[in-house]
């Protein structure tokens, strides 16, 4: 025979399963919403670059689908941190040099990059890169 206090521990059970089950559709929704973010960051930042584009596009797929099974409240919150400041270093750290008809190159930052550290790769490097983009 069931008592009041079996019911109540049911409910409890109950309800404490819908709130995990809402907090994994949060979290993947936000998974989702960090996917996207970085895919949009890349598109900006390398637009004309079809290798870059393609190759950033291969690499988040691969670290989304590495930590697919993660279930841990902590682990997700951490890599959804990591996945939003990625977003932000890739959307305002990264400025694309572009090759001119005179051989040079030349780095239009935007105001995202306000106030951001400029670093200039080597010519060799730059060079490397124009030929690969061919």
């Amino acid at each position: 025979m069931r008592t009041g206090t079996d019911n109540f521990d049911s409910c409890k059970t109950l309800a404490s399963a819908w709130r995990r089950i809402g907090n994994r559709r949060r979290m993947g929704s936000e998974a989702l919403r960090a996917y996207r973010a970085l895919l949009r960051a890349t598109r900006t930042t390398f637009a004309g670059d079809t290798l870059m584009l393609r190759e950033s596009a291969t690499e988040i797929r691969k670290k989304f689908e590495e930590n697919r099974n993660v279930t841990s409240a902590a682990d997700l919150t951490r890599l959804l941190e990591e996945a939003r400041e990625a977003s932000h270093f890739i959307s305002n750290m990264i400025v694309q040099a572009k090759l001119t008809d005179r051989g040079g190159y030349e780095v239009k930052p935007g105001k995202d990059h306000a106030g951001a550290t400029l670093e200039v790769p080597s010519e060799a490097l730059l060079k490397n890169s124009a030929s690969l983009n061919k």
